[in-house]
């Protein structure tokens, strides 16, 4: 009983991140102030569902390393590059699939139970934050420094408390304890993986004409 609570806990705390599917807190408008961008950047991770599905895994995840603080960090400092390279108007191949791939690939790390390397999974973070960090680009694409500055700042922070506060909430409600072969933390990643696959055959549904 106290496994199954725990897996309801897991799939329910993961499921918090399709209360809504947008990719503009702002109605579309490009931010011109450094309130609206950083609004526009506290917004964005929350309000997209393949970021903060994204994010939630990578808390989760740092919980099974010495570093759980730290680890967040490869994936913001790659979606702060992934903006500027976004804003620089250099383009990524497949950014929106790839995004949808990240989630699934993270999620099937975490339903797999086993033990990787920190070095993978900040391969991992890094390898995704370039691409959710230049879908996060579009947002603020020929926008002034200042609320470009600030829209960085507005996403960087929450997605960092975001991730820190998963983690917390796994170890309390999971008892992660850095052990990768927890029945709640696989289920967590099969709801993870869950979201990432239905992304991406969205996407795919969309690319021939279905959707």
């Amino acid at each position: 009983m106290i496994v199954f609570k725990r897996g309801v806990a897991a799939a329910f705390f993961t499921v918090l991140a399709s209360s809504a599917y947008a990719h503009h807190p702002m109605g579309g408008e490009t931010p011109s102030t450094f309130s609206a961008g950083l609004l526009s950047g506290i917004g964005h991770p929350i309000i997209g569902l393949d970021h903060l599905a994204f994010i939630i895994a990578v808390g989760i995840a740092a919980t099974l390393t010495r570093h759980r603080f730290a680890m967040p960090l490869f994936f913001i400092g790659a979606t702060v590059l992934g903006t500027l390279v976004h804003l620089a108007a250099l383009g990524l191949p497949f950014v929106e699939v790839m995004v949808a791939l990240s989630v699934a690939v993270l999620g099937i790390m975490l339903l797999s139970g086993r033990a990787y390397a920190p070095a993978a999974y900040a391969a991992v973070f890094a390898l995704a934050g370039l691409f959710h960090g230049h879908a996060y680009g579009e947002a603020v694409f020929g926008a002034e420094t200042t609320p470009v500055l600030a829209y960085l700042a507005g996403f960087a922070a929450t997605q960092y408390l975001i991730a820190i506060g998963a983690g917390l909430a796994a170890t309390a409600l999971f008892a992660t304890g850095r052990t990768a072969d927890n029945v709640a933390l696989r289920i967590s990643g099969g709801v993870v993986a869950g979201v990432g696959a239905l992304l991406v055959g969205e996407h795919l549904l969309a690319a021939i004409g279905l959707a």
